[in-house]
């Protein structure tokens, strides 16, 4: 299974039933990222990587072959500081964007090779997810 496979047996699920507990454990066998929006400020992280960020309006995350970075207490505070700002182009990122595209409240922008899928509320858009291998992260910094 690749990617595209991936996401499109996720695209047109309802809003908090994006993915079951047992596809998120063949996400992860098989180095798969997927990430989907919630709420109005929550991006969520399921596979290889497993994890829910804070990212009310907007927020990049930044990631490698091993996982999410860690970005220091100050936040945003620490862009400002060159070594930071080193530290970070190391790292792949991805962008969530909250209400800006195509009626959807979530959206994500990103270099990172990967295969989108749309999840519903209702009748309505709610959030277009992103599927990535995380194993192809590697050779593309």
């Amino acid at each position: 299974m690749d990617i595209y496979e991936f996401a499109k047996m996720l695209n047109g699920r309802e809003y908090f039933n994006e993915i079951t507990g047992e596809e998120e454990k063949l996400a992860k066998g098989l180095g798969f990222v997927v990430v989907f929006g919630q709420s109005d400020d929550l991006c969520e992280l399921r596979g290889a990587i497993d994890d829910e960020i804070g990212c009310y309006d907007e927020k990049t995350i930044y990631l490698s072959e091993d996982g999410l970075f860690d970005q220091c207490e100050h936040g945003n505070e620490c862009n400002d500081c060159k070594l930071f700002r080193a530290a970070l182009s190391q790292f792949k990122n991805i962008k969530a964007v909250w209400c800006c595209q195509d009626y959807f409240s979530w959206t994500y922008e990103t270099d990172i090779p990967h295969a989108t899928f749309d999840i519903f509320d209702g009748e309505e858009p709610y959030c277009r997810g992103i599927v990535f291998d995380l194993n192809n992260l590697e050779g593309e910094k």
